[in-house]
């Protein structure tokens, strides 16, 4: 029978030889929801070892807890079981078990006695599943009543979910608060009204997002809700190294936190950013003092601009960019910020100064001429040369 809650349209699971009649993988109507890959299940038979009957259990949202098979039967991934819960019976889904338990229990529960866990109790029936349905159909009724409730006690907290046990005799409801809350009163009246146990348990944010679910921005289903189960805390440094824009609305998920996924790719822009040079003031050139705009980390790329004009940036690698550095501690300025604009202007100083010099030349030679056609025409005479020819004067004219 497949599983009508199931987001993927109804699926059905095997274990053993025997089709399930509820979806095994669904941990309580979300399929794949914190799924894992039990790659060990097949080697349970250690002679002698302690965790040989250690199971790790699913729940609604996720949820999961570590059990003891005291039923002395072999279980399969995706078993649905009764479980003891100290004050009833529950129904879980079998999701790890054996050497891939043990792992998880020292990641989650290092300090955990086995002595101290509850058993499974048998194979869920038919029975079992009926039982479960119904005391599911009570959760959303009962999340709405709770929320009214609360809403008239004016508490500052905020129900999100609410998950009956399977045999109907005790609800856990989960909320979400900023500070201490005095919830005698609100016990006193979810039990009268439900006429059944009553667990309170505060989640974070985080947490809250993962139970309930949804979209994110990048298109893909939450990653608290699917199989991030570790929330460390993310800070606004991490949206500054990746050149991130500084946007709450853009940084927050859908708790209201910063993202968790800024915490992804964190350690290799830091590993790449060793490499890049701090610039902390403008730096200085001939042509002017040019500010940091952009900075490309994994192409080891810098965009400058002159002055106040942000419109034409100008494209400098890193090992430019530390060479201009050290030439400004020496009190030092290169011509311009790239080596190409160096060189031509360089290029275009050279030729002014070699029309400058040619122009010289010119007047130079000019003068030169000058000076040697003077002499010939007025000056003394040469020794052993010639007397200049005079000029003689003009025959009057005839009458």
């Amino acid at each position: 029978m497949g599983c009508g809650s199931c987001s993927s349209g109804g699926c059905s699971t095997k274990s053993g030889s025997e089709e399930k009649s509820s979806c095994s993988g669904c941990s309580g109507g979300a399929c794949n929801v914190l799924s894992s890959s039990d790659w060990l299940g097949d080697v349970l038979d250690w002679a002698g070892d302690p965790y040989r009957d250690l199971v790790e259990m699913r729940f609604k949202a996720g949820r999961k807890e570590f059990f003891l098979n005291k039923t002395g039967n072999r279980l399969y991934t995706g078993d649905a079981v009764m479980l003891e819960t100290g004050s009833g019976y529950h129904l879980g889904f079998v999701s790890l078990q054996g050497e891939m338990a043990r792992l998880q229990l020292r990641k989650k529960a290092p300090k955990t006695n086995l002595d101290d866990l509850k058993g499974i109790i048998r194979i869920a029936t038919e029975k079992d599943f009926t039982r479960y349905e119904e005391a599911r159909n009570r959760e959303l009724p009962a999340l709405y009543k709770a929320r009214e409730i609360v809403h008239e006690l004016k508490l500052p907290m905020k129900v999100s979910d609410v998950e009956f046990q399977a045999d109907g005799s005790k609800a856990s409801f989960f909320y979400s608060a900023d500070e201490r809350i005095d919830f005698r009163e609100l016990i006193k009246l979810l039990g009268s009204e439900f006429r059944i146990r009553v667990d309170m348990r505060q989640i974070s944010l985080r947490q809250e997002a993962g139970r309930i679910g949804g979209i994110g921005t990048c298109g893909r289903e939450l990653c608290c809700s699917t199989w991030l189960t570790d929330f460390k805390g993310v800070a606004t440094s991490a949206a500054r190294y990746q050149n991130l824009s500084l946007n709450p609305t853009k940084l927050s998920g859908q708790c209201g936190r910063l993202k968790c996924c800024l915490n992804y790719e964190l350690e290799t822009y830091l590993h790449e950013l060793k490499d890049i040079p701090k610039v902390e003031r403008d730096l200085q050139t001939q042509k002017g003092n040019a500010r940091l705009q952009k900075t490309d980390i994994f192409r080891k790329l810098m965009w400058f601009a002159y002055g106040g004009d942000d419109s034409n940036w100008y494209q400098v690698d890193i090992e430019r960019v530390n060479h201009i550095l050290e030439q400004n501690k020496k009190g030092q300025k290169p011509a311009a910020l790239t080596e190409e604009e160096e060189i031509s202007q360089i290029e275009a100083e050279s030729e002014v100064k070699n029309e400058d010099l040619i122009a010289l030349d010119k007047k130079y030679s000019k003068n030169k001429k000058k000076k040697k056609r003077s002499p010939a025409a007025s000056g003394p005479p040469r020794e052993g040369g010639a007397p200049p020819q005079q000029r003689r004067n003009p025959p009057p004219p005839k009458n």
